[in-house]
């Protein structure tokens, strides 16, 4: 390795090198202020890594790795994120009499299988990614053992991943049957010369958008989510729905777009089959919902249906407009989540509506900060989501996929109602009818409420003056095309 590839490669290295680093520091010595702050220390050393990085990019790292401006965006963003949870996560797992050493480790694992993905330009490091990610997410999920719920939800992500993975596998071996190679760019230059139209080629195309499909948690592949959502540990369901989903969007627009299998007409077809039932069956399914967790876990699905609007938009508009709404998105789960770390008990999570009702009475900052982000999911004025929903939009209509457009704003109708439910919980007067028996609520640590603070203020930053950040995606887009 020489030294532009060691360089384009140091975000990675760092966090490699964290995940042994925190390992070792735990068999020495396990303490739980002393795990969390050197993982804290090795995410910011590779964040800050990235800066090095931008100065020797486009660089091909053997023909299984790119590191592009496409990839530091979002090695940044998945970075960025995963701070962000481990900071939610120090006050939630000390709340837990369990070993909480270990979570530190698998986090870090998992988001270096994300950056991998999202650097991936050949089969092989894709689905080693995707493995890395999938396998410390069965163990993230499951963490609070002393939990049936938890347990439980561990147990389908693990079954319903390894089967999405079967298809996602079998798919790239018919796709390499019929071309010859396991390469992004050679695999387009292969569709252009008339591969495309092959039965085994289309085939291998639709097993892929399966094992696609179940990690965006998309209809009809979208069964799992509101158990994990539910049962997994909140900042676990946190960093599933930002990071996991962040990483498998981005190689989502790598793959389609660098190996020409977004210009077949069954792809287009099938995700825009995909983008309306997902929103239309997760506006209605969160509907009926009492169960916060629940309710976020539906939205999600109807999000990412959002998501494939830009993705079937397609272009440079198309490209940047996804990845706008995928960092509201992300800032925003991440806030929504962290009220509920916050607010969550060693036995149980809090995640029922009832839990919320009046909390504006007895935590009036938490109240706004969860106020903010389900206003911003609603795509209120102001707010990120807002901005994301519009970019999104405009990006159709540049692309005239008026069917599309016409569902994202009668199903984003609908979202109003069940996020306003909450809403209106937080803001309520009259006491719950067990309010007697409640325990008091626990006291919010000082970073994770910093924490809810600086992503607060990171929402409305990108609702009111996104400029900066259009500019940095723009920038990042321009790999792809």
């Amino acid at each position: 390795m020489n030294s532009a590839d060691f360089t384009v490669l140091l975000p990675l290295i760092v966090l490699g090198s964290t995940a042994v680093v925190v390992m070792l520091a735990i068999a020495f010595h396990r303490s739980h202020p002393l795990t969390a702050t050197l993982t804290e220390i090795g995410l910011a050393v590779a964040f800050w890594s990235l800066w090095p990085a931008a100065a020797a990019v486009p660089r091909q790292v053997t023909p299984l790795l790119i590191v592009d401006r496409f990839a530091l965006y979002y090695f940044g963003l998945i970075l960025a994120a995963t701070f962000a949870v481990v900071l939610m996560a120090y006050g939630y797992l000390e709340r837990h009499d369990v070993r909480r050493e270990e979570f530190y480790v698998l986090l870090v694992v998992a988001a270096l299988g994300s950056l991998v993905l999202v650097a991936s330009d050949h089969f092989v490091s894709f689905f080693l990614g995707l493995e890395i990610l999938s396998v410390t997410l069965y163990a993230l999920a499951a963490y609070l053992t002393d939990r049936e719920i938890a347990l439980e939800a561990g147990m389908k992500y693990l079954v319903l991943a390894a089967a999405s993975a079967a298809f996602l596998l079998f798919g790239m071996a018919l796709v390499y049957a019929e071309t010859g190679t396991m390469e992004f760019p050679a695999l387009a230059a292969q569709l252009a010369e008339g591969g495309a139209a092959h039965i085994w080629v289309l085939a291998g195309v639709a097993f892929m958008v399966t094992g696609f499909g179940f990690k965006l948690a998309v209809v009809p592949f979208h069964l799992w989510t509101p158990d994990v959502y539910q049962g997994a540990p909140a900042p676990v369901t946190a960093f599933i729905a930002s990071v996991s989903k962040g990483a498998m969007f981005a190689i989502l627009l790598r793959f389609f777009y660098q190996s020409g299998s977004r210009d077949l007409h069954a792809s287009l077809l099938i995700f825009a089959i995909i983008a309306v039932a997902s929103m239309i069956a997760g506006n209605l399914m969160a509907l009926f919902q009492n169960n916060v967790k629940r309710i976020l876990a539906y939205s999600s699905i109807a999000h990412l249906g959002y998501l494939l609007v830009a993705f079937e938009a397609g272009g440079p508009i198309g490209a940047a407009a996804g990845t706008f709404y995928l960092t509201a998105y992300m800032v925003t789960t991440l806030g929504a989540f962290g009220v509920i770390a916050a607010l969550s008990s060693s036995g149980r999570d809090a995640e029922e509506i009832e839990d919320y009702r009046g909390l504006f009475w007895r935590r009036p900052v938490l109240a706004v900060v969860f106020t903010a982000m389900l206003f911003s999911l609603a795509g209120i004025p102001l707010t990120a989501g807002f901005l994301g929903k519009f970019y999104t939009v405009a990006a159709g209509a540049s692309a005239a996929i008026w069917s599309l457009i016409f569902v994202l704003v009668v199903t984003s109708a609908i979202g109003l109602f069940y996020y306003l439910r909450v809403v209106v919980a937080l803001y309520a007067t009259e006491p719950a009818p067990d309010e007697a028996e409640r325990p008091p609520l626990p006291a919010v640590p000082a970073m994770g409420g910093l924490t809810l603070a600086a992503l607060t203020g990171v929402l409305i930053w990108l609702g009111v003056y996104p400029q900066v950040v259009l500019n940095a995606i723009r920038a990042a887009m321009s790999a792809l095309f």
